[in-house]
Parts: C-alpha cells; sequence; structure tokens
C-alpha cells in the first residue's frame, strides 16, 4: 500500500494535499485580484494574490508563471468586503440604543479559473467567507488584520479545492 501511494504520489496523480493534478500540468499563473469592492484595506488586493500564490506553492509542485501563461490560470477581483451587524442587543435601558452584539466581515472572491489541459475543470465563481467579533471588546482597526486573514486563509482552501482537489 505505501509503494502504491509513493508511486502515485510520484507520478502527479494524488498529492497528501488532495490535489489531483495530471502530470502534464507544471506552472500555475496567478493574475493580480484588483480590489473591486471599494472598500477594505490598501493591502488587501496585494494581500491576497500573494496568499494565493503561496498556498499553492505550499500544496503543490508547481511552478509560479508570472507571465500569465501558466498550465492552470487563476484571474478574478475582491468582489466585496463588508461590515454587518449581526446578533441585536437591547440597550441597557429605554433610553440607551440597541447595539450590535457582534459583527460579521464577509469577503467574496471572483475567480475565473482555466485549466489549459482539461477545459471540463473551468469555471468563474464567487468564492465568500465571513469572521464575526465583539465590538464592545475590541476595535475594527485592531481586529481587522487577523478578520482578514483568517479569511483569506479559508478562501484560499476553497478556491483549491474547487480548482484542483476536484472535491
Amino acid at each position: 500500500m505505501v509503494a502504491l501511494t509513493a508511486i502515485l504520489y510520484k507520478c502527479g496523480i494524488y498529492s497528501f494535499s488532495g490535489a489531483s493534478i495530471s502530470p502534464d500540468i507544471e506552472t500555475v499563473s496567478i493574475d493580480f485580484f484588483y480590489n473591486e469592492a471599494g472598500d477594505g484595506p490598501p493591502y488587501l488586493s496585494q494581500q491576497f494574490t500573494e496568499g494565493l500564490k503561496e498556498y499553492f506553492q505550499n500544496n503543490t509542485n508547481l511552478g509560479i508563471d508570472n507571465s500569465g501563461n501558466g498550465d492552470l490560470q487563476f484571474s478574478g477581483n475582491i468582489a466585496s468586503f463588508r461590515y454587518r451587524p449581526i446578533a441585536p442587543t437591547v440597550g441597557i435601558n429605554e433610553n440607551a440604543p440597541d447595539n450590535a452584539g457582534l459583527q460579521r466581515l464577509t469577503i467574496s472572491i471572483r475567480v475565473e479559473y482555466i485549466n489549459t489541459d482539461d477545459d471540463t475543470f473551468d469555471f468563474d465563481q464567487q468564492f465568500s467567507f465571513y469572521a464575526d467579533y465583539d465590538p464592545s471588546t475590541t476595535s475594527i482597526s485592531a481586529i481587522e488584520p487577523a478578520l482578514v486573514e483568517e479569511i483569506f486563509e479559508q478562501l484560499y482552501v476553497d478556491i483549491f479545492n474547487a480548482s484542483v482537489a476536484n472535491w
């Protein structure tokens, strides 16, 4: 069994990350994901793009093709970045305003994926994820970098699974 797993891994048919990549696929291109949402911190596009590249480097043997002509090609944009209140709480007395017990940050990324080896895997899809925080215990400016990182980490996994893990 161990020998079979080693052979399949070596041939590129299976990897321990769950990727199912043809041995003909050698490179991945990840275009810059511009922030089309109009909101969010100024570093959002750079952080997402570089993070997605790093995720693929860490979880596959694919080389990064910066010319845009990789065997696997990703492009898209940050489609939305929004905070909204959830879990409302009632004010302490009738003169106190109602507040949000929790705030939710949701980020959506539109991804166009092209597999030059097999176009049946191509897609143009939106991926979203969220994270919550308690505004009564911390400020947006203090928690936002951690929320963005948490959301992006899950989005990398979702995009990876949809493209090369075939889940």
